[in-house]
């Protein structure tokens, strides 16, 4: 039998935040994947997914860093309330305090698809690190996974045209 999702949304919220977690999965199906997600005040990298995303502001604002065809970057200001459509292959990066909140819908991954989290360095915008993956189940949680690799290895971190090295990015923050 079919069941229809009923989702409340403060509550995963609440949840969210009492238990220090990032993201909550609503569903996963043929079709889509839907989230709910707290706090990205840490995130410095380009997601680029092959989906597009539907992103809206449940709590607090998100300020959705972003880059041109020719990799200049811009902000989007999406406020509480508010809702954002992002097209396929648009690198971008979400960035919101902890106690704000937003529900992502994009559409679900086909085989073979692959998502790319890029870094750029800080002094020189150069790309130091690309991340690749399968995005399958985001309950495997990619975006920390990603992180996860950076912060394992300071050559990933280190920018081959200016000598920078980025520092570890935490991401564990209640």
């Amino acid at each position: 039998m079919f069941q229809l999702p009923n989702v409340d949304l403060e509550k995963i919220m609440e949840e969210l935040k009492a238990s220090g977690r990032r993201t909550h999965q609503l569903w996963l199906n043929d079709e889509s994947l839907a989230f709910v997600a707290r706090g990205r005040e840490y995130r410095n990298e380009f997601h680029v997914n092959p989906s597009y995303e539907i992103q809206y502001s449940l709590k607090g604002e998100l300020r959705l860093h972003y880059r041109e065809a020719d990799g200049k970057e811009k902000v989007a200001v999406v406020p509480e309330g508010s809702c954002l459509f992002q097209p396929p292959l648009v690198p971008h990066s979400p960035r919101f305090s902890p106690d704000s909140f937003q529900l992502v819908i994009e559409r679900a991954r086909v085989p073979g698809e692959i998502d790319k989290f890029n870094w750029y360095c800080e002094s020189c915008d150069n790309l130091i690190h690309v991340e690749t993956y399968t995005v399958d189940d985001y309950k495997a949680d990619p975006v920390s996974r990603a992180y996860e690799r950076l912060n394992s290895c300071e050559d990933f971190r280190t920018c081959k045209r200016c000598g920078h090295v980025m520092p570890q990015i935490q991401l564990t923050r209640k």
